[in-house]
């Protein structure tokens, strides 16, 4: 299994990154993990625009699932005429979400390109993959997904406040893509985003084998936070950046 890091910025586009996007490929068979502001541009240097065999979305924010709106462009309008439609698995409401971002009715809105499936909490197989949703500590519906294959696995944490189910999810998975978007000390939002303290500490009570923090928006030292990350985990921590790829 094989995970790359299209984009990994919290909040905005950086710069250097775009939002939250994360391809996984498997026997062949590619997954995108969220799809945010720019990410749909930076994925075409790891995969063809019509490679992808489905995307999954956290959750509903613009920075993890606005560039759909793209990508629906992209097929419908594809000279060769538009491929089958894609599988999107999302919160309830994504599609009439995703019709209202791109001022279009809700119905059909963009269910003729893209083949939409409710998230529920659970585990179901996506192509060889085994994949796990559990709803985590967000201000809108939002799930961290476990992804296993062939005896590995990762967990992504999408966003998420302190979840002592994100640490159930986590626990003994090979590598955790945490999100780490607030400062230990600065930000006092309760129930939002974790900082890289708390990520640490997360990953501790996991007991995961590796921690790559993740979604840290621009205005946020991340260096900083993949420190104070490391006073509460004693693995290897390291901050993800786009072209990042794990093998696992």
């Amino acid at each position: 299994m094989k995970l790359t890091v299209v984009g990994c910025s919290g909040s905005f586009p950086s710069v250097d990154s775009p939002c939250s996007s994360y391809l996984v490929e498997a026997d062949g068979f590619r997954v995108v993990l969220d799809l945010g502001n720019g990410a749909l541009g930076a994925l075409q240097n790891y995969c063809g625009l019509y490679e992808v065999d489905a995307i999954l979305l956290s959750h509903l924010h613009a920075d993890h699932c606005i560039d759909l709106c793209a990508y629906w462009v992209a097929r419908n309008y594809r000279l060769e005429g538009c491929p089958d439609p894609l599988p999107v698995y999302g919160p309830h409401g994504t599609p009439e979400r995703l019709a209202r971002a791109y001022d279009m009715p809700e119905d059909p809105g963009m269910k003729e390109v893209f083949d939409f499936r409710t998230l529920t909490e659970g585990t179901f197989d996506l192509g060889p993959l085994r994949i796990t949703a559990v709803p985590v500590n967000h201000p809108v519906e939002a799930y961290a997904f476990r992804v296993e294959h062939g005896g590995r696995s990762f967990v992504y944490s999408g966003d998420t406040g302190e979840s002592p189910e994100l640490v159930e999810l986590a626990r003994g998975t090979d590598l955790f893509l945490c999100e780490a978007a607030y400062t230990h000390g600065r930000e006092t939002y309760q129930d939002v985003h974790l900082n890289g303290r708390q990520a640490g500490e997360h990953a501790a009570a996991a007991g995961v084998g590796r921690l790559v923090l993740t979604h840290i928006p621009p205005w946020t030292d991340a260096e900083y936070n993949r420190v104070d990350a490391a006073t509460r985990y004693p693995g290897p921590v390291e901050l993800a950046h786009p072209g990042a790829v794990y093998e696992l």
